[in-house]
């Protein structure tokens, strides 16, 4: 018999508990602590086993709280919210929603880089499943293996490309967990449903390879016709295991990433979060920065800096907003310019990636504008060439827009755009302080990374996170809602107008270009609203709802301890 049967209902969680004593307290889903009550703990046998009091949930979170504070190191932060995860599931997610603002940095960016790079040395308790080479054959056996029912969410890595970092092997499996903590955060997505995945394939990173307490396989990394078709078991196992889960592509290397998008889109519900997730975000930013200035988007010339998954992701939703708001052949073209390591991308340059190729400039317009090809990896010569008025960081170059550049651009614009969005903290190609120093406080900056507030000439300035979790939250909650049989990047457009619009008139004037992080439930159901509305016109609903909304809000689970009922007895554990 199964140890927990969950049920939902307006009410909240309930669940059908076959265990008792210490193997209840062992349950993160179902734990409570000393929130246990009288007579939950004479009918699961857990008298003596816990302090007398009983704590409400209030109680708990300030305790938490008051432990968590005392700690110095974000690191030795995360180590303690990841412990109490392990131990209760319910009272971690209510901690994080009543501190996301403190706590956001701390179970994601920056400290989920550190957290990685740390893993095989900070590992306590195993969270997920790893899939490896040694499983060919038997994946649908070990995906089995998971303790969640029914998985409808799965966040998956090959950890080659986590964050700004590289490759950090098995380590990267703290971003599809920390991914799926701000799923349940943000869209109320039960965790009892989540899956977080590691593709363990090797590593070419020689510090693992050489470190002896490394827990990750410790072979190079595979690569060609056996990893594509590890990559098609694991894909069909899925679909065959669960069938009404949607699953999100997460830092893969970028020809990966690409190529593993347009090849399983139409298999099983799927969407990358580092190439739609990370652009829809961006296009919100710009929107919402038009709206500050009192500008359309059309007007707008658009400088890429960085051409992986995120600058070319951005690219392509930028590229169709802008057709969208009027701009077509060569006036679209000249609006946006996307610079790889080797300069601005070109038609019939040596370049073979093919995902780069439908943003590529003729050569004949970089001319017309001034451009020499042969400094157009200078980033300075292409931002006096084309004057832009929104500068964008992909890039992994930490510093790399300088005073010069910054300079440049804000001699020519009295409101420059600039997200320096590459992470960690360590990879910003600038800081707001810089930014905000360097343009007299003009500038409208968001970055990848959280920034505290900026002192200059007597006024206080902020720049918002450009966080995807804005965005791929609301996107998978409506295609959860609505049983989406396929994610279409139309989805991700959507979401980048709910977003930009979510913004108020007094955070704008702040200079903030995205909604406090307070009101992320807030985004994230407007978000889900409007997606699971357009699966629905788009004829991709395996479900068809009435009250959209009512449904949504329905599907958005709060954290407060279940309602538990004994399904049998079992033993003590």
């Amino acid at each position: 018999m199964k140890e927990v049967t969950w049920s939902f209902d307006g009410a909240g969680a309930k669940a059908a508990v076959a265990l008792r004593g210490r193997g209840l307290l062992n349950q993160p889903l179902v734990n409570k602590g000393t929130g246990f009550s009288l007579d939950e703990r004479r009918t699961f046998g857990l008298e003596g086993l816990l302090p007398h009091a009983v704590s409400d949930i209030e109680s708990q979170v300030e305790q938490v709280w008051g432990t968590l504070c005392a700690k110095t190191e974000p690191l030795e932060r995360y180590i303690g919210m990841t412990a109490l995860q392990d131990r209760n599931e319910t009272l971690f997610y209510r901690v994080l929603l009543e501190h996301v603002e403190e706590l956001m940095p701390i179970v994601y960016t920056p400290t989920v880089g550190e957290a990685c790079q740390q893993y095989s040395r900070i590992f306590r308790r195993g969270r997920g499943i790893w899939i490896t080479a040694a499983h060919r054959g038997r994946v649908r056996e070990v995906l089995a293996n998971s303790p969640c029912d029914p998985v409808r969410l799965i966040v998956v890595t090959d950890n080659e490309r986590i964050l700004g970092l590289g490759d950090q092997g098995a380590g990267g499996m703290g971003i599809p967990i920390g991914k799926l903590a701000l799923y349940t955060m943000a869209a109320g997505i039960h965790p009892s449903q989540t899956l977080p995945v590691s593709l363990d394939v090797g590593t070419d990173n020689e510090a693992l390879l050489a470190d002896p307490l490394y827990l990750g396989v410790r072979e190079r990394r595979l690569r060609g016709a056996e990893y594509d078709s590890l990559v098609e078991e694991f894909v069909l196992a899925v679909k065959e295991l669960f069938p009404r889960a949607l699953l999100q592509w997460e830092d893969f290397k970028k020809g990966n990433a690409f190529a593993l998008l347009d090849r399983y889109r139409d298999v099983l519900p799927s969407f990358n979060d580092d190439i739609e997730g990370t652009a829809a975000v961006a296009l919100a930013g710009v929107m919402a920065a038009c709206r500050a200035k009192g500008e359309r988007l059309s007007e707008q010339r658009i400088v890429i800096l960085g051409a992986g998954a995120a600058g070319v992701g951005i690219g392509r939703l930028l590229r169709d907003a802008l057709h969208k708001a009027g701009l077509e052949g060569t006036a679209l073209l000249e609006h946006m310019a996307i610079l790889d390591s080797r300069g601005l991308l070109v038609e019939g340059g040596e370049r073979g990636d093919a995902y780069k190729r439908s943003l590529a400039w003729p050569v004949e317009l970089a001319t017309n504008l001034g451009l020499k090809l042969e400094q157009s990896h200078d980033l300075a010569h292409v931002v006096e060439a084309i004057e832009p008025t929104v500068l964008i960081g992909t890039s992994g170059q930490p510093g790399v827009f300088n005073q010069d550049i910054v300079q440049r651009m804000a001699r020519r614009v009295e409101r420059p755009v600039i997200f320096p969005l590459s992470n960690p903290t360590s990879k910003s190609e600038a800081t707001p302080e810089q930014l905000f120093g360097w343009t007299d406080g003009r500038a409208l900056v968001a970055t990848g990374s959280p920034f505290g507030p900026v002192s200059l000439a007597g006024r206080t300035l902020e720049a918002a996170q450009c966080n995807n979790v804005y965005v791929f939250p609301g996107v998978g909650l409506g295609c959860l809602v609505s049983e989406a049989r396929r994610v279409r990047d139309r989805f991700f457009t959507i979401a980048a107008e709910v977003l930009a619009d979510a913004v108020t008139t007094r955070e704008l004037e702040r200079g903030l270009l995205f909604p406090a992080l307070n009101r992320l439930r807030e985004v994230t159901l407007r978000i889900a609203e409007a997606v699971a509305t357009e699966v629905q016109v788009e004829g991709l609903a395996g479900l068809e709802l009435g009250d959209v909304a009512a449904e949504v809000e329905r599907a958005m689970w709060f954290p407060r301890y279940p309602t538990l009922t004994a399904a049998s007895s079992g033993g003590a554990g």
